[in-house]
């Protein structure tokens, strides 16, 4: 027996002396969806129904041919799920077309990656009636596309306007659609320079019309589910999209649902943090009205987005604590879920000088799990190695949160991701290791990278180029070593420019007479605060690939 949920559980053929059981493990109603005559060995629903009524159990038949869930009958099946008591224990010969009728039926209440997650979980893969489900538990009317592209991409954030745009650059007569709901697109990178006090937030949002490339199909709707053996792409509504290759870069999902409270108290009460662009500017108001107490910094387990974004925001704050003879009055604390300040050993000496200088203090495998707002205090779960798991509580004046991060609901039940809900890739083309027309980029995939801007505007040109050489009948050509690049912003006018690879590996784009990555520098933070926003904003999106050519794939 599987559970989908606490109301309804599916199972393979019962036999009328499994009821017993049944009814001891607290279930109150059976529904039989097989057929009586079915198999030879099969007991009939009369058997099953005698058996449950002398146990108090209600019984109900609503045989099902297999393959052939009509849409009445999902109608039926819900309103069976409505009438009896729970919980219920629905069977057939296997448990599918329990789990099918399950999901058509709840296909207007949930939505259809929540359907697909719990169906999954419980072992049954609803692939197969995905459209119906999207379409409202209903048969489409129409199964044939609604329209067709040489490319789709999935996202129109940095990765995906950036691979629209190289890809144009290299075969401009393709047939491109970029599929993203969102009406604004926005310079994420900017957000801790916001949160600092040097940025507005105004300057790192533009409308998504104005950036998607001439010539490229700007379908403004999200994606519900993935068809990949018919090239197809499922939109809310159940349009359907075909492709004859896809690009998958939707970035991932900001899970603030998952500690308990935040989304309550973000915004107000001293809870702040710059992964919003509505609540970078927060940040910077709540540094500057900070004049004593406890400062909180939070980093949640990886893998997140600019994993070296919760200490930028420490270390701004700190240096402006410091400018305005604050700082001995504040008591900072650096709460990381993690094991170590920063995953490229070469950059902690320089770092470790300014944890030092601001007199901060590093709590390591803390992670929060929860925050009451109106009282100001904070639960982190500790698991240190070795030692058992406990929880704690934190007092604070202020805390920015960085949130736990996940793939998006849609791509983590979907047929292209990997265990862990990630796009599954090899590293080095990025082409999927299951779907040979089908690469992904950016923050949904599971290459062992940074994820970050850096990295998507050197992945960009990968893609392109591979898809192109894809389209002329040719292997990969070029590949993607991993870059990623964090500048770190240690103090308003100096950063530390981390610049690395797969395994940690540096790669400086600048010599290291310009440009020390491992130390602090003014001409690190004249590049974040000067040039790379034009960079991002006038080269990236438009195809033009400065310092981001692609590596060729070397012979083996």
């Amino acid at each position: 027996m599987k559970a989908i949920n606490a109301q309804i559980t599916v199972a393979p053929q019962i036999r009328p002396e499994d009821l017993a059981t049944i009814a001891q493990q607290g279930y109150r109603s059976v529904i039989c969806n097989r057929p009586d005559g079915e198999g030879a060995d099969q007991p009939s629903f009369e058997e099953i129904e005698t058996a449950a009524k002398k146990l108090g159990l209600e019984a109900r038949y609503l045989p099902i041919v297999a393959g052939k869930v009509r849409d009445e009958d999902a109608t039926a099946f819900g309103e069976l799920m409505n009438s009896l008591p729970k919980p219920v224990l629905a069977y057939c010969r296997t448990g599918t077309r329990s789990t099918t009728l399950w999901s058509l039926s709840e296909a207007g209440s949930q939505p259809l990656a929540d359907i697909l997650a719990q169906t999954r979980a419980a072992g049954y893969d609803m692939a197969g009636v995905v459209r119906r489900i999207a379409n409202g538990g209903r048969t489409p009317t129409e199964t044939a596309e609604d329209a067709r592209f040489d490319v789709v991409i999935v996202g129109g954030g940095a990765a995906g306007i950036s691979v629209a745009s190289s890809l144009l650059a290299r075969k401009s007569d393709l047939e491109i659609a970029i599929i993203d709901p969102a009406d604004v697109h926005y310079y994420q990178p900017g957000w801790t320079m916001v949160g600092g006090g040097v940025f507005q937030a105004s300057d790192t949002a533009k409308t998504m019309g104005s950036l998607i490339p001439k010539g490229v199909h700007w379908i403004k709707s999200a994606v519900a589910a993935f068809e990949p053996k018919d090239n197809a792409v499922i939109l809310d509504g159940c349009r359907v999209v075909k492709y004859g290759r896809l690009v998958v870069c939707p970035g991932l999902k900001l899970d603030w649902h998952k500690v308990e409270g935040l989304v309550e108290t973000l915004g107000k009460n001293g809870v702040t943090s710059n992964y919003r662009y509505d609540m970078a500017p927060y940040t910077w108001q709540l540094v500057q009205e900070t004049k004593t107490g406890r400062a909180l910094f939070t980093q949640p387990p990886m893998p997140i987005k600019c994993a070296g974004a919760p200490q930028k925001a420490m270390y701004l704050s700190a240096d402006y604590w410091v400018r305005t003879g604050r700082l001995g009055n504040i008591n900072i604390q650096f709460m990381n879920a993690g094991g170590v300040l920063f995953g490229v050993k070469d950059y902690v000496p320089a770092l470790m000088d300014y944890v030092n200088r601001y007199g901060i203090d590093l709590n390591f495998f803390h992670n929060l799990v929860a925050i009451d707002g109106p009282a100001k205090k904070a639960v982190f779960e500790v698991k240190e190695p070795e030692k058992d798991l406990r929880r704690i509580e934190v007092d604070f004046d202020m805390i920015h949160v960085t949130p736990p991060q996940t793939a998006p609901d849609f791509i983590r039940v979907s047929p292209l991701a990997d265990a862990a809900g990630w796009v599954d890739v090899d590293q080095a083309t990025l082409r999927h290791k299951t779907y040979d027309n089908i690469w992904s980029l950016g923050d949904v995939m599971n290459a062992p990278n940074a994820k970050t801007a850096a990295a998507a505007r050197k992945q960009a040109p990968v893609v392109a180029e591979n898809i192109v050489s894809d389209i002329n009948g040719h292997s990969a050509t070029v590949q993607y070593d991993g870059y990623g690049s964090c500048p770190l912003t240690v103090e308003h006018g100096k950063i530390i420019l981390a610049e690395f690879g797969y395994g940690g590996t540096l790669l400086p784009s600048f010599p290291r007479w310009l440009v020390d990555g491992t130390k602090p520098t003014r001409t690190a933070w004249l590049l974040k605060e000067r040039i790379l926003p034009p960079v991002y904003w006038r080269a990236m999106l438009r195809g033009k690939e400065w310092m981001a050519k692609p590596e060729k794939v070397t012979a083996a």
